[in-house]
């Protein structure tokens, strides 16, 4: 046996090479720099390594390949367009991580410990939120180039492990958030265990672990259709248990409401985009001759997650767990964007994906603010009279609710009006009025949100409206003018996505 050296299109790898060495020289400026320069170090390392990864795949645009990595990664048009998704939604998540206030100082030290006490008082502030971000991005940004079920798996384990970790960081209710650590990492750990279990089928079907492998099996129909179904049943559920759809949804709203917030608007943003960005490839590409074997389940699933996500949402009183469920039902419309499985329809889903995303970080910002002694005020009847206590964070708080309830001049809306039309053109109508009645019932809750801020008097409990630090007030403006501005003015991102938006094979 003859070893072959690998070659790498490094050019191509690029953006992700950039991430892993900008994470590599976080842990080195974590283990060797002062602890009084550390944080901005630390900001300004992971700003620029981001930056400059936006800029490379800005690069390579114009650049198509199945080869960059000897066939396990692709780069074609839609793979720039959600690398790009990514890592602008990051780089607005990455200046409201910035606010160290949200985070633990000793994340190993036991909560409440003399230890942890002492690294508060003495300013010992540890900064390992920077590299394991840039960790999780590496990771999303592979996920939906993988061109191979072992590189998707890394890929899906790369993304998934920091994640874990960070959600147990949250400075206050320590055990609510290491409790939602737990939880997102057990029941990962099961999604993992299906996603290998449907990659071991897959192999058994197609001899080959290689998306192109797979799908000339499925034209050429020379395997065994009963190794096929269960290998996309147990593949999908590892996709939809990190998209969050129903009945893969049960981690979302505990691990919402407990994870810091900060990093709930990076995991329920950027998280979304690389999941849907995998689904969108494999049942664009590999799957798309076995429509008649995942269609009508996955329709199933689209109609139920938004269902279920717009009316559980109702009942909360909780600001982050509503979002939770706002978020379980978003994914069942980007289901949809699945399902229409036309040129449409990829086309919707990525717009949909960033526009979500960029709304999602914004609306998780605004909730920081909203504070009283004890930190972060998460309880909806606390936030009664929020317009007059501060007009602003109202306002724009209502306006991510109105980009999610889909309401004219709101990006939400042209995302919504995209997918639906995409899966009609399908004929799935039975989930474009599904679609429809969800939205109806969600809009319902976001504007009793808006309601309770304008039109009821405030208590005086001790909530207050924290004012911003720069970095935050430039996350809040970036994601409000960016939601508004996809509303009025959506035609110039359309129209890129339009010509970049077709998968090679």
């Amino acid at each position: 046996m003859t070893f072959t050296s690998p070659v790498l299109n490094y050019t191509l790898l690029s953006p992700m090479i950039i991430l892993l060495a900008g994470a590599l020289i976080g842990v080195l400026v974590e283990a060797f720099v002062s602890k009084a320069l550390r944080p901005i170090v630390q900001l300004s390392v992971t700003i620029g390594t981001l930056v400059l990864s936006l800029a490379q795949v800005w690069r390579i645009r114009d650049e198509e390949s199945t080869t960059a990595a000897m066939g396990s990664v692709v780069i074609d048009g839609p793979a720039i367009l959600l690398q790009a998704s990514i890592l602008i939604i990051s780089i607005i998540s990455v200046f409201l991580i910035a606010d160290t206030d949200h985070f633990t100082a000793l994340a190993a030290a036991l909560p409440g410990s003399d230890e942890e006490l002492h690294a508060v008082r003495t300013g010992n502030q540890v900064t390992e939120i920077y590299p394991l971000t840039l960790f999780a991005i590496s990771g999303m940004m592979l996920f939906p180039v993988s061109s191979d079920l072992i590189t998707l798996f890394v890929a899906l384990e790369m993304l998934s492990l920091p994640l874990y970790l960070m959600a147990g960081l949250s400075r206050r209710r320590r055990l609510a958030s290491q409790e939602a650590a737990l939880k997102y990492f057990l029941l990962g750990a099961f999604s993992s265990a299906f996603f290998l279990f449907g990659m071991a089928y897959l192999y058994g079907y197609s001899g080959s672990v290689t998306f192109a492998g797979i799908r000339e099996s499925v034209v050429g129909g020379s395997g065994n259709d009963v190794l096929l179904l269960i290998g996309i049943a147990f593949v999908s559920i590892g996709l939809l248990f990190k998209v969050g759809a129903v009945p893969f949804h049960a981690w979302s709203p505990d691990v919402y409401q407990g994870a810091p917030t900060p990093v709930t608007g990076f995991m329920a943003a950027a998280t979304k985009v690389a999941a849907f960005g995998a689904m969108l490839r494999i049942y664009y590409t590999v799957f798309a001759n076995a429509e008649w074997s995942w269609s009508p389940l996955l329709s199933a699933i689209a109609i139920i997650t938004m269902l279920f996500g717009s009316l559980v949402a109702i009942a909360q009183r909780d600001v982050k767990r509503m979002l939770a469920y706002s978020s379980i039902a978003h994914a069942g419309f980007l289901l949809a964007g699945v399902i229409a499985l036309n040129k449409a329809g990829l086309e919707a889903s990525i717009f949909y994906l960033f526009a979500y995303g960029v709304a999602t970080v914004g609306a998780f910002a605004v909730v920081t603010l909203v504070r009283d002694s004890g930190g972060e005020v998460t309880d909806l009847n606390r936030w009664k009279g929020l317009g007059k206590r501060s007009p602003w964070v109202a306002a724009t708080f209502a306006g991510f609710l109105l980009a999610f309830a889909g309401i004219p001049l709101t990006s939400g809306f042209i995302g919504k009006f995209s997918i639906f039309s995409a899966a009609y053109e399908n004929g799935a109508k039975g989930v474009v009025i599904a679609g429809v009645l969800s939205s109806a019932v969600a809009a319902f809750f976001y504007i009793r949100v808006i309601v309770l801020m304008y039109f009821t008097d405030p208590i005086q409990d001790g909530t207050s409206v924290e004012i911003p630090s720069i970095l935050t007030r430039t996350a809040v403006i970036f994601s409000i003018a960016l939601t508004i501005l996809l509303g009025i003015y959506p035609a110039p991102l359309l129209t890129m996505i339009t010509n970049f938006s077709t998968f090679i094979r």
